[in-house]
């Protein structure tokens, strides 16, 4: 992978916060489907998150792209590594799995 500053900011975002959800849009007012459902999803299971809007930053959106190799904006990392994007959230809170990868990965969810 070619090192640019894009990725730079990247990877202090992803390797210093726990769980970032790089967002269209902010956690209380997401402007696509995929990035409400993410910030619904991450909410209702407490889990504390950075949320990311990329919409004002054509440079970090486009970068993002390319950094996860992922076309899809929203995208969630979890202790620095990539769970997928807004599809991949809702899938697995659909199928109860969200909950269990954040526990795995030693995050704190509410009971």
């Amino acid at each position: 992978m070619i090192d640019n500053p894009v990725f730079t900011r990247i990877r202090a975002e992803i390797e210093t916060t726990p769980v970032v959800a790089f967002l269209n849009g902010t956690p209380m007012w997401p402007t696509c489907s995929g990035s409400a459902a993410v910030a619904h999803h991450l909410a209702g299971l407490g889990i504390a998150f950075k949320g990311i809007d990329v919409t004002p930053d054509p440079e970090l959106r486009d970068g993002l792209k390319a950094f996860a190799n992922l076309a899809e904006i929203p995208q969630v990392y979890v202790k620095g590594e990539l769970l997928g994007g807004g599809e991949t959230v809702r899938d697995l809170a659909e199928s109860s799995a969200l909950a269990e990868v954040f526990k795995k990965k030693g995050i704190a969810i509410a009971d």
